[in-house]
């Protein structure tokens, strides 16, 4: 019997990123969802309830950072992994996500086999089983 694909939903206001991050990851054996901001973001989580989440923080609209806030408050998202990727310095983002339940933050540009890891060990932590990489 072959495992169900473990689903990522990415959220990033890059048209190019997302399309980047679609394309490895599926690669990878994940199925995929996207959002182009935090209002499709929060839709797509409490339609699909997605494995993990990869998200940008700086998005018009609905930020990443009001993601965390609106996902900390609701019980039914709380748990959802969310891996943050950002611009910022990689060390001043970790300690400005600190405490809202944010599973692990990679810097952009990113290195695709880092974020990968980052996916799965965050699915490892939340118990989910992860696809073998691609």
């Amino acid at each position: 019997m072959t495992p169900t694909p473990r689903s990522v939903l990415i959220v990033d206001d890059d048209a190019s990123i997302r399309l980047l991050l679609m394309t490895f990851l599926r690669r990878s054996g994940f199925q995929l969802r996207q959002a182009r901001n935090g209002r499709e973001a929060l839709a797509e989580m409490r339609a699909g309830h997605p494995d993990v989440v990869v998200m940008d923080l700086t998005m018009p609209d609905v930020s990443g950072w009001e993601v965390l806030r609106v996902r900390a408050a609701d019980p039914s998202l709380r748990d959802i992994p969310v891996i943050i990727l950002t611009a910022m310095n990689r060390g001043q983002a970790l300690v400005d996500v600190a405490g809202k339940g944010v599973s692990d933050v990679v810097g952009k540009p990113f290195d695709l086999d880092i974020l990968l890891t980052a996916i799965n060990a965050s699915l490892d932590f939340a118990g989910v089983p992860t696809p073998l990489a691609a």
